[in-house]
């Protein structure tokens, strides 16, 4: 049975499982973003801060499932969702999904009207990644495809929509996606 409980402080267990489960889901597609374990659990340490909310999905036996991560912007009336990752033995099982929902009611009762996020494309997963996205960054925004399994159209499916792109992100050809969606 899957249960969604705050992630502290205090509790060490679920501290490393965390910073493991950070690791290990960015390790191949996004190395440079915590590139060891114990990045990976500075990341999870700065989660506790006042303006941020961080969240496991826990098992029964206490095991750390998935991690969501939110960061209070704009005066709280604006979320950046921060980090989003689950255990591969369990993705496509509705941990993610919970995790979100689990977010948006806590921002929306903290008085929340917005959640965003950013979707880097590293890895040439759409068809915004490996082109020159200027002059006409809309022009292929409204015409992006899915190449390689990118997550931006899980979140599609959870009702946030694309606002906007940064080009060259991450590097020339590598972009990030803008998305939000209003949680009220």
């Amino acid at each position: 049975m899957l249960r969604i409980i705050d992630l502290k402080p205090g509790n060490e267990a679920a501290i490393q499982q965390t910073a493991q489960l950070l690791f290990d889901s960015f390790k191949d597609h996004w190395p440079d973003a915590w590139p060891t374990v114990e990045e990976a659990r500075q990341e999870v340490t700065e989660s506790f801060a006042d303006d941020r909310v961080s969240r496991v999905a826990i098992d029964e036996t206490g095991t750390v499932l998935g991690w969501i991560g939110g960061i209070s912007q704009y005066n709280g009336h604006t979320w950046e969702l921060h980090p989003l990752a689950v255990s591969p033995a369990v993705r496509g099982q509705g941990v993610a999904r919970a995790l979100v929902h689990d977010l948006e009611a806590i921002i929306k009762a903290r008085g929340g009207t917005t959640l965003w996020l950013g979707t880097d494309d590293e890895d040439h997963q759409t068809s915004l990644a490996g082109i020159d996205l200027y002059p006409s960054v809309w022009e292929h925004i409204t015409a992006i495809k899915n190449l390689r399994g990118h997550p931006f159209e899980f979140y599609q499916k959870l009702g946030f929509v694309i606002v906007g792109v940064m080009p060259d992100a991450n590097g020339l050809g590598k972009p990030d996606i803008f998305m939000a969606k209003r949680i009220t």
